[in-house]
């Protein structure tokens, strides 16, 4: 694997770890010209993954406009660019796990697994991400969406949750 850093063909592998019941591997790796430390992810190439889009066209998974999404709601808030792939991981598997039978997933499930995962870490990006995915027309629907998450908030303050 090329290093990163400074492009180097030969590394070593620190650590290994089976993720999402072994569909993938991820490798902890050591440049051994910079000694630079990166991670790599090997997949299972088969059929891609669908996504359902709004006007019922389909086209294949994308991450990177996942990670992209994230990254705009994240934007100028206090995570780092690994918590973004760690959020980008989960939702992945979730969306995964989600569309196993069928090998696809519509977008507003998709849309919901990312706001899910978002008003668990950060309200502020919540509300960030709801805007753009849901379209919001007016100020009316963004009053509604901060109330809307205000009291999703609180019951799970009341239930332990968060």
């Amino acid at each position: 694997m090329r290093c990163p850093n400074c492009g180097n063909l030969e590394d070593k592998v620190l650590e290994s770890r089976t993720m999402i019941n072994g569909e993938s591997i991820r490798r902890r790796r050591e440049c051994l010209a910079c000694g630079y430390r990166f991670t790599s992810y090997e997949r299972i190439d088969e059929k891609p993954f669908m996504v359902i889009k709004r006007d019922g066209r389909r086209q294949p998974f994308d991450r990177k406009k996942l990670e992209k999404g994230i990254e705009r709601a994240l934007e100028k808030r206090p995570f780092s660019t690994s918590m973004v792939e760690q959020i980008s991981n989960d939702i992945e598997d979730a969306a995964i796990k989600q569309g196993r039978e069928t090998r696809e997933i519509s977008t507003t499930d998709l849309g919901n697994l990312v706001l899910e995962k978002l008003s668990k870490i950060d309200k502020v990006s919540y509300i960030r991400f709801a805007s753009v995915y849901k379209h919001f027309e007016n100020l009316d629907e963004f009053i509604t969406e901060v109330k809307n998450i205000e009291k999703k908030s609180k019951k799970l303050i009341n239930k332990g949750d968060l």
